[in-house]
């Protein structure tokens, strides 16, 4: 399932707090602004951001991955189906050599006989190197699709890691414990990590 990124939190309230109390120190010739606050909420809007590329590459790489497991699907039901003319094709020339052999002292019904079963020897090789190709299509489906899910997942990690670094920024914010924002760039810094492995392919 995609991940849903939310940017509206408790964090904005106290940002707008802050921001109306800003104008009214203005206004009032008051105290002036806050600039921790300012630099939380330019924090928190920069992850915001990040945060919400992250969720759409994620959602992306589900839909790959949910597409080349389709389609993996898709080439193995025809795999099947080659399979089975395949098998069909053999006992139409298992009976044509049975009777060539049944008719062995009647030339022409047995060349008759033999010429069809080598027809069938000729059909038979034509779908199975078709069977064999869609099995390797659906080997190479089967890979693509496990390969974007494991994207996926690292672009659920990204995103994660980005909405717990926003929400330590709100309770650094709000509790004005700067040690926290040691800890929500920590986790932030993370996230990006994480999201440049993605990114890359690992």
């Amino acid at each position: 399932m995609s991940e849903e990124f939310e940017v509206r939190g408790p964090h904005e309230e106290a940002l707008e707090h802050a921001g109306h109390d800003h104008e009214h120190g203005h206004e009032s010739g008051g105290a002036p602004p806050d600039p921790f606050a300012g630099r939380i909420a330019v924090m928190t809007a920069v992850l915001a951001t990040i945060g919400a590329i992250f969720s759409y590459q994620g959602g992306s790489t589900e839909g790959l991955a949910l597409f080349y497991k389709n389609e993996a699907a898709i080439r193995k039901t025809e795999a099947a189906n080659q399979w089975g003319y395949y098998q069909a094709k053999g006992e139409k020339q298992n009976l044509a050599e049975l009777g060539a052999a049944l008719t062995a002292a009647d030339p022409k019904a047995s060349a008759k006989f033999t010429a069809d079963a080598a027809k069938y020897v000729d059909q038979k090789k034509a779908i199975r190197a078709q069977a064999e190709g869609l099995e390797k299509a659906v080997a190479q489906a089967d890979a693509a699709s496990e390969r974007q899910l494991h994207l996926h997942h690292r672009w659920a990690q990204a995103t994660t890691l980005t909405q717990i670094a926003i929400s330590l920024a709100a309770i650094t914010l709000l509790t004005r414990r700067r040690w926290l924002l040691g800890g929500a760039l920590g986790v932030a810094g993370l996230g990006a990590l994480v999201g440049i492995a993605a990114f890359l392919g690992y």
